[in-house]
């Protein structure tokens, strides 16, 4: 919501820059653009040289064509965002404080060590660090599969 940088003003402003795969779907891994001519003169043999090519890497960019064929890729980037965006709303209602505001699909909720430790028989995230000893912060992140039910679910599990 807070961007409006596009990929194609990336590729004018960037000399390089990654484009991640597996929240929107890829089965792993994150495309590399090389804009600037002198980074692509012998990065392949940079890359083979360092044990970084991948042996069937063709198939790791079939998951990128499919992505960016008819703005698939943009699609699911807005449907994770609008989720996370969802569940920042929510936290904030329930009066759920967060470690930072962030505007992207990763949230911090700081909650309470016996509530994380009930949530974890139901939900999956990520443990990010002890706030203080009665609060810890985990990380929660949307992606392309997140559902609307499972937000709704999250939320009224840590509204009791």
């Amino acid at each position: 919501e807070k961007c409006d940088v596009t990929l194609a003003d990336l590729a004018q402003l960037c000399d390089a820059f990654y484009i991640g795969g597996t929240k929107c779907g890829a089965m792993m891994g994150e495309a590399l653009i090389l804009k600037h001519p002198v980074f692509r003169t012998c990065f392949r043999s940079y890359m083979k040289q360092n044990g970084a090519m991948l042996a069937k890497g063709f198939l790791l960019g079939i998951n990128f064509d499919t992505l960016f064929t008819d703005d698939l890729y943009m699609e699911l980037a807005r449907h994770a965002a609008s989720l996370a965006s969802r569940l920042r709303n929510g936290l904030k209602e329930l009066q759920i404080p967060v470690l930072a505001d962030s505007p992207t699909n990763q949230i911090f909720p700081v909650l309470p060590n016996a509530l994380i430790h009930h949530l974890s028989h139901d939900f999956t995230y990520e443990v990010w660090g002890k706030v203080d000893e009665e609060h810890t912060c985990i990380r929660l992140v949307t992606s392309w599969a997140t559902t609307d039910e499972a937000v709704d679910a999250f939320l009224q599990a840590i509204s009791h």
